[in-house]
């Protein structure tokens, strides 16, 4: 995962700002009558979890992505990691990591953030080979990514540019969570009047919140596994009874 600076996640549009308004069933109903490409259409025919499936009993997939830059007009994905859990258990033998050969260039810049190198692509496979098994990976979970923008927009790229169609699904966005139960109109006054910051809602900051333990960024695997250990611990810790409804938090 690409982590903006402080400033630019602290500049984002209000991401607690939550699409509630999505019949997900009904929209893969009908994205599986239009969708073309194979992999893509069964992923569709899977089906959603009803909005009312206590988390309990979602099964969801961490998603990150390592990319060239963060336009993904002129950028592209290099690698990309999976983490299989629910709201109890991280399910590591269902975690998976690729380096793919990225479809624009490998920039010096990109290189030292992620320490992916012209190496290691040289004889990597193409985003279009590991299509199929990503989708499939996908089947029947609910995604959860930490700023999902990033990984959305790169995956709409990428499906464009191999199979000329796009795909949607609901998502839980670690960042938008953290952002509603920190940011808050009441704490958000009371830390104007005593004059203090606004709290990073970077995912290295928010785990510092609930104790988890620091892991070196950069790789998508692990920040994949990141992603899916501060779930667990917003869930935890907001929701611990964890009956209420996958509605509740999915955008």
């Amino acid at each position: 995962m690409f982590y903006l600076d402080k400033k630019a996640l602290q500049d984002q549009p209000d991401v607690r700002t939550l699409n509630k308004s999505v019949d997900w069933s009904a929209e893969f109903a009908k994205r599986n009558k239009s969708a073309h490409y194979p992999a893509l259409k069964e992923y569709y025919a899977q089906g959603v979890v009803s909005p009312e499936t206590p988390l309990s009993e979602v099964p969801l997939v961490a998603l990150d992505f390592e990319t060239t830059g963060l336009n993904p007009k002129t950028d592209s994905i290099v690698s990309i990691g999976l983490v299989a859990l629910t709201a109890q258990r991280i399910r590591c033998k269902e975690a998976y990591h690729w380096i793919i050969k990225p479809d624009t260039e490998l920039k010096t810049k990109s290189v030292v953030i992620h320490g992916i190198t012209h190496s290691d692509v040289a004889s990597a496979p193409s985003f279009n080979s590991i299509l199929d098994a990503l989708l499939q990976h996908l089947q029947g979970k609910i995604v959860v990514a930490h700023h999902k923008d990033i990984e959305t927009r790169f995956l709409n790229s990428a499906l464009k540019h191999y199979i000329n169609e796009e795909i949607v699904f609901p998502c839980i966005d670690t960042m938008a969570l953290e952002a509603r139960f920190s940011r808050t109109f009441k704490r958000t006054f009371l830390r104007s009047l005593l004059g203090q910051k606004t709290p990073s809602i970077r995912l290295t900051d928010c785990r510092t919140r609930y104790n988890l333990p620091y892991y070196r960024q950069h790789n998508a695997l692990t920040d994949a596994l990141a992603c899916a250990e501060l779930l667990q611990a917003q869930i935890a810790t907001h929701y611990p009874e964890q009956s209420v409804p996958i509605s509740a938090i999915w955008c």
